[in-house]
């Protein structure tokens, strides 16, 4: 079994501030740091880190981006599929505040200039029971999870970020929708997870749910009895950046070499949990021989 990511791939641009910058307001920042990032390149990561799987990422940069074929090599992930084109590579302009939350301009670049015929020349590689994974950050989405249900791989979509668009993809051939609250809410129009886990896989039988609640752990739901749910370590919080895509990914190259779902949960939380301790994107993803960091912490 293969995974492959049709992801964003994109530069980032974090600067570290004491608080996201108010409307109308100037101030200054303490660092700036310059590296790869996109949520699909880091989810690649986030696979690649966790061992067991060749991860294939298909994401599309410009000439400005060719040193990150190299970046994303070195972390494991295989890129003979990545194209480049004319457009300049997509741009993320991060504010990293001294509570570690943060705040992200996107410029979609290359990103959203997928074509049928690249898409096609990709899935014609892989087989029936492969993984692909997506997010909302590239083009071209609903041509990809029609043609990739139809070769009879199980797709992982995380709608990221979030926008109306979503709901006129082809949700039902979804295998495992990935939301944190937010885009829990958007898909079913409920604010509370429980009652949002409850209409969606209502709504959505053949699919699987993980709805992530950050500090509060993450939850599984399956049709209308299959629950579970899993905590994160109360570690200090230096970054949030690549969280979210780090439980993604370990989740998924968990999964893949035959973990159950419990077991790829608790997988998945810890590596997050050692995420948002780190600075920076996917060069703070941990390998599962980082897990013993947690030791000295508490699970919530």
């Amino acid at each position: 079994m293969r995974i492959l990511n049709f992801g964003s791939t994109n530069i980032d641009i974090v600067f570290s501030v004491d608080h996201i910058v108010k409307p109308g307001e100037t101030i200054g920042s303490t660092s700036m740091t310059r590296s790869t990032g996109g949520k699909g390149a880091n989810q690649s990561v986030a696979v690649a880190k966790a061992g067991q799987h060749e991860i294939f990422h298909a994401g599309k940069i410009g000439p400005d981006g060719l040193w990150i074929k190299d970046k994303l090599e070195s972390m494991g992930v295989r890129t003979n599929l990545m194209t480049v084109g004319d457009t300049p590579t997509g741009q993320a302009l991060i504010q990293v505040a001294s509570d570690g939350q943060n705040s992200i301009v996107l410029y979609a670049g290359a990103n959203k200039e997928f074509t049928e015929k690249e898409i096609d020349q990709v899935i014609d590689q892989f087989d029936s029971g492969d993984w692909v994974i997506l997010q909302n950050e590239i083009n071209n989405l609903s041509y990809i999870i029609t043609q990739s249900s139809n070769k009879g791989l199980k797709i992982c979509f995380n709608p990221a970020p979030f926008d109306k668009t979503v709901g006129d993809l082809p949700l039902g051939r979804i295998s495992l929708f990935v939301l944190n609250e937010v885009e829990a809410e958007g898909l079913s129009g409920l604010a509370d997870p429980t009652e949002a886990m409850e209409y969606l896989t209502a709504n959505y039988p053949d699919s699987d749910f993980i709805i992530t609640l950050g500090g509060a752990g993450a939850r599984f739901g399956r049709g209308k009895h299959i629950r579970h749910s899993h905590g994160t370590w109360n570690v200090p919080v230096v970054d949030t950046t690549a969280a979210g895509d780090t439980f993604i990914g370990c989740y998924i190259a968990n999964i893949a070499k035959g973990s159950t779902v419990e077991e790829a949960l608790a997988s998945a939380s810890a590596a997050s949990s050692i995420t948002v301790m780190r600075n920076g994107a996917m060069d703070s993803i941990p390998t599962p021989q980082d897990f013993g960091i947690l030791e000295s912490y508490t699970l919530t």
